[in-house]
């Protein structure tokens, strides 16, 4: 995990990628759903796989965007094993997501938001780093938090307006 203050060459690294997960994000507010959004990039930099929530439009409970963009990636590879790709999300991994990225094998979890509700890499539970786990992958918390934090308070702001 990043220090409290992420540093300023971890920023310029992962800023971009969750530039583009967070346009993802807006993706998600086009179909109504939860503006969550994520990129994967693969072992060159370039992104492999996308997604974003399609929860509602889908009615799909496992259309998160972090599963979608590893399906994606999957296909685009096609293999399951997505060893050494990074993975950008804009807000922390639920439990079910944060399994499928060490399923999946991946080699960095990069995310912006956290949540405190449901977050399985490090809020509520941490399910990367767990020493008994056979596959751990780095994590950097932290990236644009702000700006992936805002995304999110506005649309549930908007919600409870309505």
């Amino acid at each position: 995990m990043a220090s409290p203050e992420l540093s300023a060459a971890l920023l310029r690294t992962h800023a971009p990628a969750m530039r583009e997960a967070l346009e993802e994000a807006a993706h998600a507010l086009e179909v109504g759903d939860v503006p969550v959004g994520a990129v994967i990039l693969g072992t060159d930099g370039r992104v492999i796989g996308r997604g974003h929530n399609r929860r509602e439009v889908d009615q799909d409970p496992t259309a998160h965007a972090e599963v979608l963009a590893l399906r994606d990636a999957a296909a685009n590879r096609r293999t399951w094993r997505l060893d050494g790709v990074t993975v950008v999300v804009t807000l922390e991994p639920c439990a079910m997501c944060a399994g499928a990225l060490a399923l999946a094998r991946v080699q960095t979890v990069v995310y912006g938001a956290t949540d405190p509700k449901a977050g399985a890499v490090g809020s509520l539970w941490d399910l990367l780093r767990d020493r008994r786990s056979n596959h751990r992958p780095e994590v950097i918390s932290g990236v644009l938090a702000d700006e992936c934090s805002a995304v999110l308070n506005s649309f549930f702001t908007g919600r409870r307006e309505h």
